[in-house]
């Protein structure tokens, strides 16, 4: 009998690192592990790559295949701006995807290129999400940090970088930076923002090994690691998707997302023309605020988060991060319609209403984007942290008017690392070793009638407040 071969993938979010050991053949879960990350509270969202290394020893460690791995692959945040100096070693802490003081430079660049034009060179219309926008940030603010820095990555990049030494990165995860194309690099977009590209790591094509492990890691020396992804793309591949299929993502942030067919380009900017993992495309929208922000309108009004009534008038548009889509950075949260007779319950109800409809309003665009057919005929895939709470899961069902699928698996961005790592292993693509695996198995809920009625009511109140929330806080 042959010896039991194994791979881990891993899951470096916002908020924790979480690690899965896993069968090369059956895709069984072996082992898990999982460690917590801190952001700052402060005026922006920032965090120390240095504690993601950390957490990601004690993950791998946590699964107790860290030493019998014969491969792996890291998954992680989207967009963060990591800086190293010449030894390595972060010379700031990381700019998070949703550290939106970037917001001036977005619309600088914006303006500079024009939004077309952008689409066309990037596949997006960067916001302050973007690490392009970070790094003009931080040139304008930091100037002697930035004159400090000898790479630039993004948060998996860096952590693949410590396990192999190789400065490499996929076309998934670049496709979010708002510095890369089908052609590479775009050196017109780096000039305007004043990075070298000297300082960016290679992009290896799909399916390529990042490199080794090297000597002193946590992880077993000599194990394969691949390239690694972006999160979004990292789920993708661990759900085995197919085009036009769609999925729509409860974490911290919201997002939506289908594999298209062709590559989007959407000058609106609601649409992030993202590529996949493989070598398609990824056609996405994200929002900023999720369900962090629905959990806090739970602990405002003294409720648990699933304790929600329905009925009522009153609209709560959570941006209270700002938002991303709509592009509103400088927002903040806004409750309307509330009379003598609201609930605690239909007050908590209306911010998953909210977060909920900001997702939906961007899907069919989505599909647009990824040329497919936007007619609700496949169920919606419904994955992250949210995605098994009974009040998330109603209102998806209650504000699409679709069939919800829920997967049984509960990491699909570290499944989808771990398919990576084993397709290394294997030659398969990532994403027919999940199929292979049965990832996306779970029970299908019924569709319910669409609630056009609380979705009139929050695309109105949306229209009427949208002046306010466009004034920066400081000048209100």
């Amino acid at each position: 009998m042959s010896a039991q071969r194994v791979v881990i993938g891993v899951d470096s979010s916002t908020q924790s690192t979480k690690a899965v050991a896993v069968d090369l053949e059956s895709g069984a879960v072996l082992g898990e592990g999982r460690a917590a990350h801190t952001v700052s509270a402060g005026s922006g969202r920032e965090s120390d790559p240095e504690q993601w290394w950390r957490a990601l020893g004690d993950a791998m460690a946590g699964t107790g295949w860290a030493d019998r791995a014969a491969a792996c692959s890291i998954a992680g945040q989207q967009h963060g701006l990591v800086t190293l100096d010449a030894a390595g070693r972060p010379v700031r802490p990381a700019l998070l995807w949703n550290d939106v003081r970037s917001a001036p430079q977005a619309a600088a660049l914006g303006a500079a290129f024009g939004p077309a034009d952008l689409a066309h060179r990037t596949g997006s219309v960067p916001t302050a999400a973007f690490t392009s926008t970070k790094w003009a940030w931080l040139r304008a603010h930091e100037r002697a940090a930035a004159d400090r820095v000898a790479a630039v990555r993004l948060p998996h990049d860096f952590l693949t970088e410590r396990l192999t030494g190789k400065a490499v990165t996929d076309r998934g995860d670049a496709s979010g930076t708002g510095w890369w194309g089908p052609d590479g690099y775009d050196e017109d977009v780096l000039g305007r923002i004043g990075l070298d590209p000297g300082l960016l790591p290679r992009v290896l094509p799909p399916g390529a090994p990042a490199g080794a492990v090297r000597a002193g890691m946590p992880l077993r020396e000599g194990a394969l690691v691949a390239t690694g992804t972006g999160d979004n793309m990292a789920a993708a591949l661990g759900l085995g998707l197919t085009p036009g299929r769609p999925v729509l993502s409860l974490g911290t942030s919201g997002t939506v997302y289908t594999v298209g067919r062709t590559r989007p380009v959407d000058p609106s900017g609601t649409v992030a023309g993202f590529a996949d993992a493989l070598g398609g495309w990824l056609p996405l929208a994200c929002t900023l605020n999720c369900t962090l922000a629905v959990d806090r309108f739970a602990a405002l009004v003294g409720r648990d988060r699933e304790d929600v009534e329905g009925g009522g008038t009153a609209v709560v548009l959570p941006y209270l991060d700002g938002e991303r889509t709509p592009d509103l950075p400088g927002a903040s949260g806004l409750v309307h319609g509330l009379r003598h007779d609201t609930t605690p319950g239909q007050l908590l109800q209306a911010a998953y209403d909210g977060a909920v409809q900001a997702l939906l309003g961007a899907l069919d665009d989505v599909l647009r984007a990824g040329g497919e057919d936007p007619a609700p005929d496949e169920p919606l895939l419904l994955i992250g942290g949210g995605a098994r709470g009974t009040a998330w899961q109603r209102t998806v069902q209650r504000l699409s008017g679709r069939a919800v699928q829920v997967p049984d698996i509960r990491e699909p961005v570290a499944l989808g690392a771990a398919a990576q790592a084993a397709a290394l292993l294997t030659g398969e693509p990532a994403d027919a070793v999940a199929r292979r695996w049965g990832t996306a198995g779970g029970r299908v809920l019924d569709p319910m009638p669409r609630d056009d009625d609380t979705l009139a009511r929050i695309a109105s109140t949306l229209r009427r407040a949208r002046a306010l929330q466009e004034v920066p806080p400081a000048q209100r």
